[in-house]
């Protein structure tokens, strides 16, 4: 069979005339070349759809009642073989019957013999401008299929009984699926992954009240490894709300998830490097501390207990950084207990003189007698407190009180 063009509007469209009437064929073909249309004719059905084979035309106009083979045969031959051919049957016996009929074979429209030539072309106007816009539809789907199956995520939809309407060769790719077309099948013959399909499940069940994006992280095992893929399902709702199908999104996290992995095994490195040697330096100062290496005085003491203190605390931060999974989850929990704030302050003041004394900024502290405790992390608290005395010393001019 030919390759056929369908009709555009860049062109005159092509016309076939099918009648046994000699008279018939050649009104109709003067009235409409007059037009600007390009227009052939066959003497019977036979003859009519043998040009049919051979050449595409946008619009037949064929008489029902013909020797051989009739007008209904003709419309049942185009309607299966040529769908973007449309077809106006001329019959001289314009009873309801025969148009209800030829409507059913596929017929767009009728005309009663005997018509006159505006009847002639107000029929076949109204057939083509029903012409173009079924070519309208047709270009707009085959655009959006054409950008659908360029994208790189997987994209699905579906109808309201989980039948697929599309699905692009990326999601099927991350499916796994390499059979035959999947259209009008259902989603289980595709689609192996539970998750994802309760997902589905539950999307089609929101009622018109509730519109959400469901959210998933899929996991799928294949030869080359593990991939992770990032689901959003979602709802296509129609003019009054109900469910008409689902969208689902599938996006390629794999390259994501190993960053990650690999971030944390970079963090965990570093962060156990980091406390090897403070917990030496730790153990290096509770000798000191402890008098082993030589008398320590009470000033001394006191400094080092400070600073181990700091110590300590870097070595707690650092535990917390191991856990980085913890981190980002949002997991790593802060116990809190009772604060005497004064107290804290007076040791932060203590611990940060020194410094402030080198560059004559002296730290000054005044609080109130009846300062109440608060309920809070010490060791967050510690850490507010200490980088801003670290910042006021850093950054005040000299001969100032912070």
């Amino acid at each position: 069979m030919p390759t056929r063009e369908p009709v555009s509007r860049s062109h005159s469209a092509n016309i076939l005339v099918i009648d046994d009437e000699t008279r018939i064929r050649e009104a109709c073909t003067y009235v409409l070349t007059d037009r600007g249309f390009q227009v052939s004719s066959a003497s019977d059905g036979e003859e009519g759809l043998s040009m049919i084979a051979e050449h595409h035309f946008d619009l037949v106009l064929v008489d029902l009642m013909m020797p051989t083979i009739s007008g209904f045969d003709v419309l049942s031959e185009v309607r299966k073989n040529h769908p973007d051919t449309v077809v106006i049957v001329i019959t001289g016996y314009a009873t309801l019957e025969h148009s209800i009929e030829a409507m059913k074979k596929g017929a767009f429209d009728f005309i009663p013999k005997p018509f006159t030539p505006d009847q002639l072309r107000a029929v076949v106007d109204k057939s083509l401008q029903y012409t173009n816009a079924l070519q309208d539809i047709a270009e707009s789907k085959s655009r959006l299929k054409v950008m659908v199956n360029r994208l790189t995520e997987g994209v699905l939809t579906t109808d309201s009984n989980k039948l697929i309407v599309q699905a692009n060769r990326a999601f099927l790719h991350m499916m796994g699926y390499h059979g035959e077309d999947v259209i009008g099948r259902d989603v289980s013959s595709v689609i192996e992954h539970a998750e994802l399909l309760e997902a589905i499940d539950e999307t089609l069940a929101m009622t018109p009240a509730n519109f959400a994006e469901l959210t998933n992280e899929l996991s799928f095992q294949e030869e080359g490894g593990e991939k992770y893929y990032s689901s959003r399902c979602s709802p296509f709702r129609g003019k009054s709300g109900s469910n008409l199908g689902t969208i689902t999104v599938l996006h390629d996290i794999t390259a994501l998830k190993k960053m990650d992995q690999m971030k944390s095994d970079f963090v965990s490195m570093v962060s156990h490097e980091i406390r090897s040697p403070m917990n030496s330096l730790l153990m290096q100062l509770k000798i000191i501390m402890d008098g082993l290496a030589g008398e320590v005085t009470d000033k001394q003491q006191e400094i080092l207990e400070r600073a181990s203190g700091k110590i300590l605390n870097l070595n707690n931060l650092v535990s917390e950084l191991l856990d980085l999974s913890r981190i980002e989850s949002g997991l790593i929990g802060h116990e809190k207990e009772i604060v005497d704030m004064g107290k804290m302050l007076q040791e932060q003041q203590k611990f940060y003189s020194p410094y402030g004394d080198k560059n004559n900024i002296s730290i000054l502290l005044q609080t109130p007698d009846d300062l109440p405790p608060i309920l809070a992390n010490p060791q967050n608290i510690e850490e507010i407190f200490s980088n801003l005395l670290t910042n006021a010393i850093k950054y005040s001019p000299k001969d100032t009180v912070v």
